[in-house]
């Protein structure tokens, strides 16, 4: 199974000036049989940034697009709605308004915001068939509402374990926004929440964006004796990095002992796109 990481499109002032069909492109010629993509599709949360990045992920010709929503995306109070409107449209996972929590603005007043779902949380679990096993890809929102911090709802997380207890699978992915592992000046203020989630549920691959820097980390707990890799993708697209922080990733035969990570750099230079790849492992 072959997965590509895109993360940090932001469609609006912080995306390349450029042809984007280019970009396009240099994705659709890998074999992907997954297309992960970990957040800040818009640099506002406008609805034409939107509708936007939602045009550019619909030309990537892979069967499988799945996206999760970042810190930029929650800029406004319809953010989840316009994700869902143009991103993607998983079946949420979502909980009670009268469940105690402590995510700032997860739920929303109705009669104040008039928003149709009051609800703002994007947590999904979906089931992919490939090569006869079953891939079992988790998203778990990592943002709060107008904060540049992540944040994970305890309440959230429980809902969604239930939901993966309930389903079989082969093997488990994680994608979120904020690093699992809070290496970032904007950190998932409460990630060790996050890493219970990831032990309970064994989780080997955790896929996150949102720094716009390349990081590729394994972590082991001496005392429990679990360990899992973290996959921090770059910007696809921004030209406020236009030296070496664009980029996408390429993930071969993920889950296997032949597995092998390829980086692939964009570097604008005028109005041409340069892409220089690198076999990590």
């Amino acid at each position: 199974m072959n997965i590509i990481h895109i993360s940090d499109l932001h469609f609006g002032p912080r995306h390349w000036i450029g042809n984007n069909q280019i970009l396009i492109d240099k994705i659709n010629s890998y074999n992907a049989d997954i297309v992960i993509n970990t957040g800040d599709n818009t640099s506002d949360g406008l609805e034409d940034e939107y509708s936007d990045a939602g045009n550019f992920l619909k030309s990537i010709k892979c069967k499988h697009v799945i996206s999760t929503i970042g810190n930029h995306d929650k800029r406004s109070m319809r953010s989840h709605e316009l994700f869902r409107k143009y991103i993607y449209t998983p079946e949420l996972i979502v909980i009670p308004e009268t469940t105690i929590t402590s995510k700032n603005y997860l739920f929303l007043d109705r009669e104040i915001t008039m928003v149709q779902d009051n609800f703002t949380d994007i947590n999904f679990v979906e089931s992919i068939h490939i090569d006869g096993k079953t891939i079992l890809v988790i998203s778990i929102d990592s943002n709060e509402l107008y904060n540049d911090d992540g944040y994970v709802e305890k309440e959230v997380l429980k809902a969604v374990s239930l939901k993966i207890k309930e389903t079989d699978y082969d093997l488990p992915l994680l994608m979120t926004h904020h690093s699992v592992l809070g290496t970032d000046e904007c950190p998932l203020k409460n990630s060790a929440t996050l890493i219970d989630f990831v032990q309970l549920h064994n989780i080997d691959h955790v896929f996150c964006g949102h720094t716009h820097e390349l990081e590729l980390m394994r972590t082991k707990d001496i005392y429990k004796g679990y360990s899992f890799t973290q996959y921090m993708c770059g910007t696809l697209s921004s030209r406020n990095h236009p030296t070496d922080d664009n980029m996408f990733l390429y993930y071969e035969n993920i889950g296997s002992d032949n597995m092998h990570v390829h980086l692939i750099r964009i570097f604008l230079n005028d109005d041409k796109i340069i892409f220089k790849e690198e076999l990590v492992y």
